[in-house]
């Protein structure tokens, strides 16, 4: 668990006012869901509880039960994914890119992670809908590090983990436009994912499906023309505002 103490002080605090209700309203998306690659075709679904996976994913619960009351800056970093918003993976994706990302500052390369990340998104939505996975605070009646979410999340599926699917789908994109920052970029949207362990939200198999989810999705991207269009727009931005 040390990443997280590492990433604690890059996460915290970073939270943008742009709704995710539109981020979706705004996006046009490369793919409707049923376009995409159908992760219940392709991947297992979550554990049973009487495997020998689930019973890993109580044991990684609880050791994020002990991260979290003992290590503050662990639960600084989990606290700060609480906020599922483009706008704030923007900010917080900018300094191991490198850049600024922003709608004013490069908005090619905002374009293509609105438009690809929310592509990416959608395409689950029917699989969490279809396997209703009990979270991990519900499963066992417990608090979390954001227990103003829990209301609201209690009856909706865990798996798969959509934030982790939106950290590493991010930082896949990113590291595309900028290759040599590939491993502070892969670092923080693995963390982005775990954090969601250590808050209590998702257990690790939720997030572990959801980075497999998340690759296959990037690829089935690359088959557009249009995302193809504005890979390359976004990578002149970069080169030109990176000179």
């Amino acid at each position: 668990m040390k990443r997280v103490s590492i990433f604690a002080l890059l996460l915290l605090g970073v939270v943008f006012t742009l709704s995710a209700q539109e981020d979706y309203k705004d996006a046009n998306l490369y793919f409707q869901p049923e376009q995409m690659p159908d992760m219940k075709r392709f991947l297992p679904g979550p554990p049973a509880e009487d495997s020998e996976a689930f019973k890993y994913d109580l044991a990684v619960y609880e050791h994020g039960k002990i991260v979290r009351a003992t290590d503050q800056k662990a639960a600084a970093a989990a606290q700060a994914q609480s906020d599922n918003r483009l706008g704030n993976l923007c900010k917080q994706f900018s300094e191991p890119f490198g850049m600024e990302i922003s709608q004013e500052n490069t908005p090619e390369i905002y374009l293509l992670l609105r438009d690809g990340v929310i592509t990416c998104v959608k395409s689950i939505i029917g699989p969490k809908e279809y396997y209703h996975r009990t979270r991990p605070f519900a499963y066992h009646k417990e608090g979390t590090l954001m227990p103003d979410r829990e209301g609201m999340l209690h009856q909706n599926g865990s798996f798969p983990s959509g934030h982790t699917l939106r950290g590493w789908a991010t930082a896949l994109l990113l590291l595309e436009i900028n290759p040599d920052r590939a491993e502070e970029l892969l670092a923080l949207g693995y963390q982005y994912g775990q954090s969601r362990v250590i808050s209590g939200y998702h257990w690790q198999s939720d997030v572990d499906a959801s980075r497999l989810v998340a690759a296959a999705a990037v690829a089935k991207l690359h088959t557009s023309k249009r995302f193809e269009k504005q890979m390359k727009r976004a990578k002149r931005e970069f080169a030109r505002l990176a000179k």
